[in-house]
């Protein structure tokens, strides 16, 4: 593994100076160490931020940069205004990425910085990623993933560098909530949001609140299946104020992408 951090600092060290976009996951944020580390004031960490990402999570970000000692700056991005985007067909992800990717490099060209680098590892090249599509046509570079580091790895390089999310959950925006071909709305991310909230709020680390209609479906692992039991009542009260009348458990569990399921029936790229 040491091979493979040498190799991501000798592609740092050929950029000269980057720019990091930075969701406050462990991937970028094991990149904007290692960027940190090579380059200093050359490497920024920037994040864009609309109603598909949590509050919570911004700040978080904002933390973890501080303690790493990067210039960080966070851009409002528009995607919301993006009826192609709003549309949620399968390739909403590549209409975002494509419209954060282009917001990324004119702001790297205007400050002067070579490269936009993103945190995407070797484990990132399965499942459906439109958003991907949309990074390699913008030139966006992914050093972790050069180097072959995976996810795995990554969480083991973040522990030893003493980062403190390196066991963090994943997390997708609030839009991938929403099942392909209904209305993405800034009324449905609230709801969403406010939803996951209460499963935050009960100690929860690894969840999804999935958005059907009126039907809210919860993804847990197996092992918290007890908590979300445990607290029924005070869940399904909490739904309901939110506007959902129903609030179902999910018996398979979380598992990322869970969306994605559906894509035989409604076909890919």
């Amino acid at each position: 593994m040491n091979d493979k951090v040498e190799r991501v600092k000798a592609i740092l060290r050929d950029m000269e100076s980057v720019l990091v976009a930075y969701s406050g996951g462990v991937d970028s944020t094991l990149l904007l160490k290692l960027a940190y580390d090579v380059l200093g004031e050359r490497a920024r960490a920037v994040t864009t931020v609309s109603s598909t990402l949590p509050d919570y999570e911004l700040a978080a970000a904002k933390a973890i940069a501080q303690q790493i000692g990067a210039r960080y700056v966070v851009l409002d991005k528009h995607e919301m205004e993006d009826e192609r985007f709003l549309a949620n067909t399968p390739d909403r992800c590549y209409f975002c990425k494509a419209s954060v990717c282009q917001q990324l490099m004119t702001y790297a060209q205007q400050e002067g910085y070579n490269y936009v680098i993103d945190g995407s590892n070797a484990d990132d090249t399965g499942d459906y990623r439109p958003g991907a599509r949309a990074a390699r046509e913008y030139g966006m570079r992914s050093p972790l993933q050069e180097a072959g580091i995976t996810k795995a790895e990554v969480r083991a390089l973040a522990h030893e560098l003493g980062l403190p999310n390196w066991d963090k959950p994943a997390l997708a925006c609030l839009a991938s909530r929403i099942p392909y071909g209904d209305p993405i709305t800034a009324a449905k991310l609230t709801q969403i949001g406010r939803a996951e909230g209460v499963l935050r709020d009960l100690g929860l680390r690894q969840y999804r609140v999935r958005h059907h209609g009126d039907v809210a479906r919860i993804e847990v692992a197996y092992a918290d299946f007890d908590v979300i039991l445990a607290h029924r009542e005070s869940i399904i009260a909490a739904f309901k104020a939110l506007g959902y009348a129903y609030v179902a458990l999910d018996l398979v569990g979380f598992r990322s992408g869970s969306m994605n399921e559906v894509m035989g029936k409604i076909g890919r790229e």
